[in-house]
């Protein structure tokens, strides 16, 4: 859909502009108006919400800041320390990302940030949206950062009924076709607050929105229904054993997944293969790490990933001896419970450990 002739950029500009300036919000990754936005905490910021709600991602940056405050400090790090301060904000790959991002922009660009789509679109976890956000929020470029935000106040600026995803290119192509020649950062966050104040997804605020004159959904009375969306598939289901082994002396057994996957690099309880089917008793057993009487707890521990879930059942064994035969697992080390809650975990495994504690009396710090 072609934007000339058919609505006044430049009055949706000026009215969209003047609406930021009275109402913009304040996170602690946001520059001050008026002020020069650093790429680092724009970068930083953009791969933390790719997954993350806006609160729910607040005191992580500000953690993530304190201990990495600038690119050369992000790439000086270990990866395990990197992935304990992303630990529980999930979708673990953008933290192995991040940290090899700043490893290029220090050993490729100085630490500096590169200013086109191309360039930044060529560094490890920086795909088309983040490329945009950063070229407009951080170097005020032309470009169109187009999110869940954006697509909602797209779909009804321009009445479009198409159901997402199969509208997002079109959607896309309508917010690279209005992005101002000037504060194209400011616009691309002002379209960002709209979205999430004003052009909410239930009761959109319509007589409260600057671009209320603009606006074919409300003039024809669809504002609520859009944008449409495809029916949603149920998610499959995966199953899964795990074993938490505690030994004497209070130390228990973890080992690190692989780097690549899901949950890469992260540190795990011992277990099974997660699959379609529920284990047998016999069989997850097979997967036990070392030599021990197993009790099988009760009960499930239940997590829902982006694209499955998952059913995790608890095996227990306590009072070992470190040194007698643990060799079955992998990539294992025995931690101390005073050390549990340091390691890099994810949610699911904090969840498993948790379950398992509440027959044992033990508690992770």
């Amino acid at each position: 859909m072609s934007i000339a002739g058919k609505t006044n950029s430049s009055r949706l500009h000026a009215d969209l502009l003047a609406w930021y300036d009275r109402n913009r919000r304040t996170f602690p990754w946001r520059a001050p108006a008026g002020s020069r936005p650093d790429p680092y905490r724009v970068w930083l910021s953009e791969i933390m919400l790719q997954q993350t709600a806006t609160a729910a991602a607040g005191p992580y940056f500000e953690r993530f800041v304190a201990h990495f405050p600038d690119v050369f400090a992000l790439a000086a790090a270990e990866q395990d320390e990197v992935l304990r301060l992303w630990a529980g904000l999930g979708y673990y790959a953008r933290a192995r990302n991040l940290h090899a991002c700043a490893q290029r922009l220090v050993a490729e660009f100085g630490g500096r940030f590169p200013q086109t789509q191309a360039a930044l679109r060529s560094l490890p976890g920086i795909g088309t949206y983040t490329a945009a956000a950063l070229a407009a929020i951080a170097f005020d470029r032309p470009a169109a950062p187009v999110d869940g935000n954006w697509e909602r106040v797209l779909a009804r600026l321009f009445d479009l009924h198409e159901p997402l995803p199969q509208a997002k290119p079109g959607l896309r192509a309508l917010g690279e076709g209005l992005v101002p020649p000037r504060r194209a950062g400011d616009f691309a966050q002002a379209m960002m607050d709209l979205g999430a104040t004003v052009c909410t997804p239930a009761r959109p605020r319509c007589l409260l929105c600057p671009l209320q004159a603009h606006c074919r959904a409300r003039a024809a009375g669809t504002a609520d229904g859009l944008p449409r969306k495809a029916p949603r598939k149920e998610k499959p289901q995966s199953y899964g054993a795990a074993f938490y082994a505690l030994s004497h002396a209070g130390h228990l057994l973890l080992r690190r997944r692989p780097q690549q996957g899901l949950l890469g690099g992260m540190m795990e309880l011992p277990g099974t293969p997660w699959r379609a089917e529920p284990w047998q008793e016999a069989e997850a057993l097979a997967f036990a790490p070392g030599p021990a009487a197993w009790e099988k707890l009760p009960g499930q521990v239940s997590h829902v990933f982006t694209h499955f879930r998952l059913s995790l059942v608890l095996w227990r064994a306590a009072d070992l001896d470190r040194q007698a035969g643990w060799t079955g697992a992998a990539a294992a080390s025995w931690v101390s419970l005073a050390r549990v809650g340091g390691e890099a975990l994810p949610s699911v495994m904090i969840k498993a450990i948790r379950h398992a504690q509440r027959t044992d009396g033990h508690a992770v710090p």
